[in-house]
């Protein structure tokens, strides 16, 4: 199978799925002519890797859940933990946007948006930054 046809089957676009033979995830065969010749085997782990991706796994977690796929002796304890470390950072990330949510929107209130040049919003972003 070509590129364009495993890129059309996977919804990933060919430079992505360059960029993962280039990085080592996948290692399709080469024909005489030099062209990509991917197998079945190749098209499933790019769908593993786009399913992966879409739940925001970064690329070396993808190449450790593929490595726990495919070890037969793995347990699934490696692969829960792994999947909890990155809803743990998910859950992270959104507190962080909750806060700067709450933050922005506590500045908008505050804002009479009139014509006068005084602009809380502004000012705080001036203001010096508050480490404490």
């Amino acid at each position: 199978m070509n590129i364009s046809d495993v890129a059309r089957s996977t919804g990933l676009p060919v430079k992505t799925i360059r960029y993962y033979e280039d990085i080592g995830l996948i290692a399709p065969a080469r024909s005489d002519n030099g062209y990509r010749d991917f197998s079945d085997s190749d098209l499933h782990k790019l769908a593993f890797i786009g399913r992966a991706r879409s739940l925001g796994f970064g690329i070396e977690a993808c190449r450790d859940l593929l490595r726990l796929y495919n070890d037969q002796t793995r347990a699934s304890a490696d692969v829960k933990r792994l999947a909890q470390a990155h809803l743990d950072e998910i859950d992270r990330k959104i507190a962080e946007l909750g806060q700067m949510r709450d933050t922005l929107s506590h500045l908008i209130d505050a804002c009479a948006g009139n014509d006068r040049p005084d602009c809380p919003i502004l000012a705080d972003l001036a203001a010096a930054p508050d480490h404490a």
